[in-house]
């Protein structure tokens, strides 16, 4: 089985998930009250993101865990609709040079994967018409009534935490790693690219331009 692996930020869509995810919550006309502690929040924490006190990979987890908590009172049925509203302003981001490579995927037969560290319930509305065979993303943690389990921390998908989870998806099957996909945005999408045989670098980043142009990678 062959497979292509799509990142969705700066690739699939060609902007910043999380700036969507605060201007939503800021203007939004039943939960903008919730910004101002929000903002609070994450302020310091982008500070030290910024003065090179917290690293990158710190602060992205921290700043999902933040911007869930501000939500904490939604049941997750809202919670997802709040994300559904977000739907239409997203898909008009969408790069459609790669929408058109994942519509040949999937006519070619090969196994369409969307792994990402936004939240999952965000992808899961956003592309539900696309065709993605998995979906992996960062999970909001509930409890069984639906409440947003607040003893639970975001575990945010990132890194190496991508090729983990991408593993176990595929656990079982026969992958043909040499002739599989995968498409990317930055240097961090790295680990992903180089699990497969036709690595993409998608508007890449520029460590990630250079490692594509050194190891001859194609680029969209």
């Amino acid at each position: 089985m062959r497979v292509a692996i799509f990142d969705f930020d700066g690739t699939l869509y060609s902007k910043e998930t999380f700036q969507l995810l605060m201007r939503h919550m800021k203007h939004h006309p039943t939960h903008r009250s919730k910004y101002k502690t929000f903002f609070r929040k994450i302020l310091p924490l982008y500070i030290g993101y910024k003065i090179k006190i917290v690293p990158e990979h710190t602060m992205k987890e921290r700043s999902m865990q933040i911007y869930v908590d501000a939500l904490h009172t939604l049941p997750k049925n809202e919670l997802d609709d709040y994300f559904q509203e977000m739907r239409e302003s997203m898909r008009e981001g969408f790069n459609k040079d790669v929408i058109s490579r994942l519509k040949q995927h999937k006519k070619d037969g090969v196994h369409v994967m969307l792994v990402s560290g936004a939240y999952t319930s965000l992808l899961n509305a956003v592309t539900e018409d696309l065709g993605f065979d998995v979906i992996i993303g960062t999970e909001i943690p509930f409890t069984d009534e639906g409440a947003l389990n607040r003893d639970v921390s975001i575990h945010h998908i990132q890194g190496k935490r991508k090729n983990e989870k991408i593993l176990e998806s595929l656990a079982g099957y026969e992958i043909d790693w040499t002739n599989s996909f995968a498409y990317g945005d930055s240097f961090s999408d790295l680990p992903v690219l180089e699990l497969v045989g036709k690595p993409v670098a998608v508007k890449p980043e520029q460590r990630l331009k250079q490692v594509a142009i050194e190891r001859d990678w194609a680029i969209l």
